[in-house]
């Protein structure tokens, strides 16, 4: 009875093969790769259409104004003086490293989506010309999501550390971030725990260009 009342359920299907059940990272992995073709698709594509628009031909005045905007909005490589940041997890058998620190638990050993987002907004308060999180550049509607211990970017995803870098003028991006209260905090859970910090000053950095899509596909407003 057993067998028959199997066989009828599964309709020819075996029902103990997991073959069809990806875990959510396998998804989000999938996803990833597939987007980051697609990107590449979409960067070819915009270099077409670049090489059109100049065969058409401007005005010495228009091109100029095109090269600032595109630099404005993240759309060309940039080159200069800079900052990078580093963020990791802590060790998974760290303690607390002060006494009278209560032991951490799991979510304090690792990095988190406000940690990286506190870094990020420090960076474009300091008057950074560019930010590159990762090996993406960012633009106006980029969006930094965290999902567990695992950055997701614009479709794509990542592990740490996680190393975020900004053109600048470094003595004010330093200053921008040693004063976010948020960057603070963090600095808190570095000193109690172990979680990974370094920031380092660069004579010259080159951020790529954005090469992804640029439209703007929902927004809502109250």
């Amino acid at each position: 009875m057993l067998f028959y009342v199997s066989a009828h359920a599964a309709h020819g299907i075996d029902l103990r093969t997991d073959d069809s059940l990806l875990r959510l990272g396998d998804v989000i992995q999938q996803r990833s790769n597939q987007n980051q073709q697609a990107q590449s698709a979409i960067s070819d594509q915009q270099q077409r259409a670049d090489q059109l628009a100049k065969q058409q031909g401007r005005s010495p005045a228009d091109a100029d104004l095109l090269a600032t905007l595109q630099q404005q909005a993240g759309l060309t490589p940039l080159q200069g003086p800079g900052l990078t940041v580093t963020l990791n997890d802590a060790p998974p058998d760290a303690t607390a490293r002060i006494p009278g620190v209560p032991e951490p638990g799991v979510n304090d050993l690792v990095i988190h989506q406000q940690d990286i987002q506190a870094v990020v907004n420090a960076l474009w308060r300091g008057g950074a010309q560019g930010v590159q999180v990762m090996d993406q550049r960012l633009i106006s509607t980029s969006a930094v999501r965290c999902v567990g211990n695992t950055l997701l970017l614009q479709g794509r995803v990542y592990s740490p550390p996680y190393v975020i870098r900004a053109v600048g003028r470094t003595t004010d991006l330093h200053a921008a971030v040693d004063a976010d209260p948020s960057v603070r905090n963090y600095l808190q859970y570095v000193t109690a725990y172990g979680l990974g910090w370094k920031v380092q000053e660069n004579g010259e950095l080159n951020l790529p260009g954005y090469t992804g899509s640029t439209d703007l596909h929902a927004a809502t407003g109250q």
